[in-house]
């Protein structure tokens, strides 16, 4: 392979146009023989589809020294260790591959990607995702600051990379966090405000994420104002809007599983969406295989190939609470990400059940009868649950019991 990697976000946008919506696994593996093999079965594929490389998770929590003992004890790894292989390795596995009709995107899961960002820049990838919000309340105890700082340079450092004629991308993963739970309104205004804080630090392309939930009006509902505020604040930027397959229990049996992803390729066909990360009948057991992940692709191929857009979506009012919640945070400060930090620490953003330090904890959700999410407190958030909310205490049944509601409806549902 020669040259800069082809634009991500660019080739994503032109193949939806030209085809339909692009699929991507979430596949990674320690092996480069395995994870090029991989690759190629995602590119082969029946459908239109993005390859993915996801590190694994000594790598993403910083520890190279174990990644690195893993490699040479033959240890299997739940990922690739980009920042340990040698770069000369990746790029033989990404040699034949990537292209201008497969573009590859490197997924982690860090609050502090600096490793990351340059072990995939040395390999000739140039498209990766997070944020300094979304890859830091949910996966352990970093400090806020810290992971705006972090990947304020990480923005940065990929952003240089336009003057060697690369387009870099990065992809918010604001839309997803804890999204099982957490009412969409807030879920919209993450991503949003990840995407500006990203082009405010150098980048030109970035994607907006949303992850399916329980009731798919109200996800209709939220990939539309996701689009609007996109295009209220993101002017002048190339961006597109990925949807992400249901990210709670998934259902055990087959035929739920696969009835839940058709979901949300019809999800993200109706909602605009250029991308969707799929999941695979192996999500309540183990980590897939490739022949699992490829299965999947296809099924959400089939499913987005036959989907009716149908009507818009009818208002119920997420686009003046996301908006209000996206106001609140720019007020604070010119500097996005000081804003941000100021936002948490004064209850302005509040993610509920998210247990992390810096987060007020004041907020709480839940699901009413017909499986939408709704405030049951907002804490000090500029915003106001519907009718009041109500004082009721979610317990750990009731959580639980949220959690794995999609899983009961699609299983429930399933053929005996």
């Amino acid at each position: 392979m020669s040259g800069p990697a082809p634009g991500f976000g660019a080739t994503v946008v032109r193949a939806h146009r030209a085809g339909g919506l692009v699929v991507q696994p979430r596949m990674g593996f320690g092996d480069p023989v395995v994870m090029r093999t991989g690759l190629a079965a995602t590119r082969a594929a029946r459908a239109i589809t993005a390859g993915t490389i996801t590190v694994d998770s000594y790598t993403r929590t910083g520890d190279l020294a174990a990644a690195r003992r893993a490699l040479h004890s033959g240890q299997s790894l739940n990922g690739y260790p980009i920042a340990t292989h040698d770069p000369a390795t990746t790029r033989l596995v990404l040699t034949g591959l990537l292209g201008e009709d497969f573009p590859v995107q490197v997924r982690h899961g860090s609050a502090c990607p600096r490793d990351i960002v340059e072990g995939m820049i040395a390999a000739g990838l140039t498209a990766t995702e997070g944020g300094p919000v979304s890859y830091c309340l949910p996966y352990g105890r970093t400090d806020l600051a810290c992971a705006v700082r972090n990947w304020a340079a990480c923005a940065e450092r990929l952003a240089e990379l336009r003057g060697a004629g690369a387009e870099p991308h990065l992809e918010t993963f604001g839309g997803c966090m804890m999204g099982q739970l957490c009412p969409p309104g807030l879920l919209i205004a993450l991503s949003v405000l990840e995407g500006m804080f990203f082009v405010r630090h150098g980048l030109r392309s970035v994607s907006l994420s949303y992850a399916q939930q329980t009731n798919a009006e109200q996800d209709r509902e939220a990939l539309s104002v996701l689009r609007r505020l996109a295009e209220e604040r993101l002017g002048g930027v190339d961006w597109h809007v990925v949807v992400y397959s249901y990210m709670g229990l998934f259902p055990r049996t087959r035929s739920g599983a696969e009835a839940l992803l058709a979901e949300a390729a019809r999800l993200a066909v109706a909602g605009g969406a250029a991308r969707l990360v799929v999941k695979t009948t192996a999500e309540a057991y183990r980590i897939p295989t490739i022949a699992e992940n490829v299965r999947a692709l296809e099924t959400a191929a089939r499913a987005a190939a036959t989907a009716d857009p149908g009507p818009p979506p009818a208002e119920t009012g997420l686009y003046e609470e996301a908006r209000l919640l996206v106001e609140g945070v720019c007020e604070l400060d010119d500097d996005l990400g000081r804003a941000l930090v100021k936002a948490f620490r004064l209850g302005r953003l509040d993610v509920p059940y998210c247990l992390h330090p810096d987060n007020a904890r004041r907020s709480a959700s839940f699901l009413d009868g017909a499986g939408r999410l709704r405030w049951a407190a907002t804490g000090r958030m500029p915003i106001r649950p519907e009718g009041g909310g109500t004082s009721r205490p979610l317990t750990a049944a009731g959580l639980l019991d949220g959690l794995s509601y999609l899983r009961r409806k699609y299983d429930e549902a399933a053929p005996a």
